[in-house]
Order: C-alpha cells, then structure tokens, then sequence
C-alpha cells in the first residue's frame, strides 16, 4: 500500500531535517534560489488566475503546483523546513548552528530566485515598461502596499495582525511538507499536498517566501512601499510568524503525539520525498 502511518511519518521527518542541515552551503543556496523562482511563479498563475476569472479562490486552486514541484524536486523551502529541521535538533541528530546556517543560506536562496523572477516578470508583465498599468501589475502593486502600508497604518495592532497570520500560514504550509510523507506514491504526495497549500492561500495569510517576491515586484512597478517598510512591517514579523507555526504547530505537536510508537520492522520510513543528498562536503 501506499499509505505511509505517522510514526513512520515522523521519523522521515527527523531524517530529512538531519539531511538538510548536512547540505553545502552552494547547495542551499542554489536550491533555495530554485524554489524561491518556481514559488514566485506559481504566485503570478495564481494572481493570473484570479485576475482572469475574478474569482480568487479560482487561485488558490491553482497556487499548489508550485509547492508540489519544490517538494517533488527536493529543493528547499525554508518555511517547509521550520517543521524538520528542530526535530532532527531535538532528536540530537544534528545542532541548532546547522539548523540556522540552513535558514540563512536558504532564505538568501530564496531572495536571489525570487528577485530574478521579480525582474523578468515585471519586463513581462509591464510589456518591457511600456504598459505599467496592465492589471496584473496593478494587482502587484496594490498587494504589495496591502502587505505592507496597510499593516502600517495600524501600528502595534498591524504587527500582532501580520504575526498571527504568518503563523497560521505556515502551520498550513508545514502541513504541505509533512503529508508529502504520507505516502510512497507521486500521486498520493501530490493530492496529500494539495489540501493544506490551498487551504493557506485562499485565506490571504502570510508566507515569507511569497513575500519575498510579491512586495519587491511592486516596489519595482512602482509601489509606495519602502525597505524598511518591507522588513519592519512584513517581511520579519512574517519569517518569525512562520517559524513558530511551522516549529509549534506542526512539528512539536505531531512530534509529541507520535513519539514512542514503535515503527513496523517490516516497513522503511517514509521518505516524502524531502530528503537531499548531498555530494559535496557540508559547509
């Protein structure tokens, strides 16, 4: 059968995590610079989507192909890894130097894949900078300022808003990367995957690697959103929201119900396709 049973899930979990922090450094960058790329571009099908039918649920239908090309490739998103990497901590099977080393390596990945796509698809989008008010550049814009200025304006309320809905969204987004686990198919992990990636979009939370893209491609296309507006109002309290959903919410918790049960002798643990191999020495 193609079912995968939690405990086995679990010790994936911690497998992959260990794995992932034993990566070189190039090969977290590169990786992560991959992911950043085709989760940007799933970004833009979505908005595409939305603007195409006026329906945004529409989008977010469409949203979780980029997320199941990550997985199945086994690139690296930071925000999947917040859920394994501190369990391979706690199991002892690797340190919390490596596991930051990961997150940092990763999210400069991230920021090099997503502002190549950010410049090329703002070439497109705009019609090589003839036509800078097409609708999906307006939409850009109009998130960007929405993700950052509008949080703003709330001040203290806007932080505690932009923190509870990144980590709502990365307890979704972790869940993604845990039932990738939960089977031994590529159908299964793809259908498995689907459930929770969607369910985050269409609810407008806030991930970290989506924003890395959207709120540069509207500053590019002429969003009123400055830098510090950007990493003040969104894009830290977002990477830490996400953290302690993805750490707490999925990782502790389905830790904690799983831990002790004994695994089937008759059966490996699941694989989910997360775990990278690594030829090069580990940085």
């Amino acid at each position: 059968m193609n079912y995968v049973k939690p405990a086995e899930v679990l010790q994936g979990m911690i497998e992959a995590g260990a794995a992932k922090a034993k990566l070189a450094t190039s090969q977290m960058i590169v990786r992560g610079a991959m992911a950043g790329a085709i989760l940007a571009c799933a970004t833009t099908l979505a908005y595409t989507a939305s603007v195409q039918t006026k329906v945004p649920l529409v989008g977010a239908l469409v949203f979780p192909v980029g997320f199941v090309m990550i997985v199945l490739l086994g690139l690296e998103l930071v925000t999947g890894s917040f859920a394994l990497i501190p369990l391979s901590v706690l199991e002892k099977r690797t340190s919390a130097s490596r596991m930051m080393a990961n997150y940092g390596w990763v999210i400069v990945g991230h920021l090099l894949g997503c502002a190549a796509y950010a410049a090329l698809y703002g070439l497109t989008v705009t019609k090589m900078g003839t036509d800078a008010g097409a609708p999906l550049a307006q939409m850009l814009v109009q998130t960007a300022e929405a993700k950052t200025i509008a949080y703003k304006q709330m001040g203290l309320g806007g932080l505690m808003l932009v923190f509870v809905k990144a980590v709502l969204c990365n307890w979704m987004v972790t869940l993604g990367a845990v039932m990738a686990f939960t089977s031994a198919s590529a159908t299964g992990k793809i259908v498995a995957m689907w459930l929770p990636i969607l369910t985050f979009f269409a609810q407008g939370f806030e991930h970290a690697v989506v924003n890395l893209f959207v709120i540069p491609a509207g500053m590019m296309l002429g969003a009123n959103v400055s830098a510090g507006d950007w990493w003040l109002w969104n894009q830290l309290p977002v990477l830490i929201g996400n953290f302690v959903g993805g750490v707490l919410f999925t990782g502790l918790l389905f830790y904690f119900s799983q831990k002790g049960i004994v695994l089937s002798p008759n059966r490996p643990a699941a694989g989910g396709g997360l775990e990278p191999r690594s030829t090069e020495k580990s940085a």
